[in-house]
């Protein structure tokens, strides 16, 4: 297979991931969508430099989380927060499940919204998104102990914050 089709697998396969991803950053649609693209573009560039030391899945992620935190650096842009899974499809769940598991989403995402950055990240890529601590790790460029401990730290900080907008109760913390 040549580097323009296996791209082109890997962007079917890790797109949406790749942009919920960036949105949980950047909290613009139209911006994650360009970073989201920029990414395959800056893979497809670079091909020759993927070792295969870990999943082209991490190797995304890393170039996504690196060129979202270039941008963020140089624009510091203030952006309006759009919620990911307004922009989802369902498949097929019934209304009353569709009506849950989006207002679970958005206070999940609300809440998430408000904590440290580095919590977010680390919560998104280990919770969300099932990275392991080694991936996790390569992917945001820290060591595994750093992922731990601020996983470790990430969880209460988020539990505090849906507790303090009324999403948890405190006998479910």
């Amino acid at each position: 297979m040549n580097r323009k089709d296996e791209i082109a697998d890997w962007y079917d396969q890790h797109s949406k991931s790749v942009l919920s991803f960036i949105l949980l950053i950047v909290k613009d649609y139209q911006l994650a969508e360009d970073l989201t693209h920029d990414t395959f573009v800056k893979a497809y560039l670079n091909y020759e430099s993927f070792k295969h030391h870990s999943s082209e899945k991490t190797w995304l992620f890393s170039i996504a989380h690196n060129l979202t935190v270039d941008y963020l650096r140089k624009r510091k842009p203030s952006i309006l927060f759009k919620e990911w899974f307004l922009m989802q499809k369902d498949d097929k769940p019934l209304p009353e499940e569709v009506f849950q598991l989006k207002e679970e989403s958005y206070e999940l995402y609300k809440a998430l919204g408000k904590i440290k950055d580095t919590y977010k990240k680390v919560i998104v890529l280990r919770k969300i998104k099932g990275f392991s601590i080694e991936d996790t790790a390569k992917i945001l460029g820290w060591s595994e102990s750093k992922v731990k401990s601020t996983l470790f730290r990430a969880i209460p900080a988020l539990k505090k914050q849906l507790n303090k907008e009324g999403y948890l109760n405190e006998s479910a913390i």
